[in-house]
């Protein structure tokens, strides 16, 4: 592979693989926390080790949790100060970390000294005025120090008073799990009602499985309002199951090479949202078979383009964009107007390069319109964004001439997608 950009050759043959994608990085971000404020050794088996999950437990270090990380088996172990903090003087540097960005601040604020949080420069574009703003309603300091309501943060901790809180619920359901993670440490506990629809519904079950894994009921009022109440986490053994979104570009594969992929560890029992996107691949024309623990998608000659509301699995947008390309009619995308806060403008991308391809691809406000088609060869822009770098390459498994520029930012959350997609081809 270049440093730059790799060219991905067409598959010549449908895929018929068993595939191990990575751990949950959803739920990897979740429980490094979690573990850190229990009191005593927590295990974290089936970790995620990519660059967002080790910013999270560098920055855990800094706040004086012992974290050892042992990559080769999978496995974090985390020795919990029960939510007592260490004063940093240093900037606890999250590079582009959005879990990281919003999980926390709620769990600085616990602490009895000055924080600073920051990032790569394009983390000082992602908008967290919503979690500021919450933070400061319940008795805590936090500040945009640019004034721009994105990181740098600055938080004059002492402790959480907690309480009732509102928070929009349409721009991101990151900045309600960071507050309700930390809730049992504020003095009162948490009541956070929700404002307007809330987005990526999923992600809050996870977050409340997590926390009863380590001993802590979030209430779920309908997902209108959430109740924490004063308490403590209890370390324990945690199995981080593999990460649903890393598996939508495995699935896609079949999809698009009309083979079969099965992905052990997720299956009926999974509360991951983003494994619904096997839905939308039956929905094309795809075979899923699921067992409790277990997934099979089974492709298709012919795959039917459709419209789809994507707004509570948006991190498979990208996923399906690519599969779109090779369907029998147009496939339009709504309800995901507000992945254009993400790693990068992901509506945009998505159909700028498309574009380049060749392909023809409209933005709407919450969304896009793709037609199917041939591509042209061309140069994929990456914009930084993992996810963008592993959708695309997918184009590329069935049609010859799809280069994607700077690799490597896939180490983000999938840091041996290029291997695991070459041994697929086999």
């Amino acid at each position: 592979m270049q440093a730059d950009s790799i060219t991905i050759q067409p598959f010549t043959k449908p895929v018929l693989a068993n595939v191990s994608p990575p751990g949950s990085k959803s739920y990897t971000n979740r429980v490094l926390p979690l573990a850190a404020l229990a009191e005593g050794k927590s295990s974290l088996e089936g970790a995620l080790f990519s660059d967002d999950t080790k910013y999270m437990a560098q920055a855990l270090r800094q706040l004086g949790v012992q974290v050892l990380e042992d990559e080769a088996a999978a496995r974090f172990e985390v020795f919990g100060t029960g939510g007592k903090l260490t004063p940093s003087s240093q900037t606890l540097f999250i590079g582009n970390s959005g879990t990281s960005a919003r999980f926390l601040p709620p769990l600085v604020a616990l602490g009895q000294s000055e924080y600073l949080i920051d990032g790569i420069e394009a983390m000082r574009q992602r908008p967290i005025q919503p979690l500021i703003e919450a933070l400061n309603q319940i008795g805590s300091q936090v500040s945009s120090i640019h004034g721009t309501g994105c990181p740098p943060i600055r938080i004059q901790a002492s402790g959480v008073r907690g309480g009732s809180v509102r928070i929009r619920g349409d721009l991101s359901s990151q900045y309600l799990s960071g507050l309700l993670m930390s809730a049992p440490y504020f003095e009162h506990g948490l009541e956070l009602i929700v404002e307007g629809d809330l987005v990526s519904k999923p992600y809050l079950e996870v977050t409340a499985q997590a926390m009863q894994a380590f001993g802590v009921e979030l209430e779920n009022h309908n997902f209108e309002r959430f109740v924490v109440r004063p308490s403590r986490y209890q370390p324990t053994t945690y199995l981080v199951e593999p990460d649903a979104s890393a598996a939508s570009y495995l699935f896609a594969a079949a999809a698009i090479t009309n083979g079969q992929v099965t992905v052990a560890g997720l299956g009926t029992n999974s509360l991951q949202g983003d494994l619904h996107f096997v839905r939308i691949l039956e929905q094309m024309g795809c075979t899923v078979q699921m067992t409790p623990n277990q997934t099979t998608v089974i492709g298709t000659p012919t795959l039917r383009g459709l419209e789809v509301d994507m707004s509570q699995i948006s991190d498979t947008a990208q996923t399906l964009a690519a599969v779109a390309v090779f369907a029998d009619r147009p496939t339009r995308v709504t309800g995901i107007g507000f992945i254009r806060k993400k790693e990068t403008d992901r509506v945009r991308a998505v159909v700028t390069e498309l574009q380049r391809l060749g392909i023809k691809a409209i933005e709407e406000d919450d969304g896009f319109i793709i037609h199917p088609g041939q591509i042209t060869p061309a140069r994929v822009e990456t914009y930084d964004d993992h996810r963008m770098a592993m959708s695309f390459a997918l184009i590329g498994i069935r049609q010859a001439g799809v280069n994607i520029l700077d690799p490597k930012c896939t180490s983000k959350t999938f840091p041996n997608y290029w291997d695991v997609l070459e041994n697929m081809r086999g």
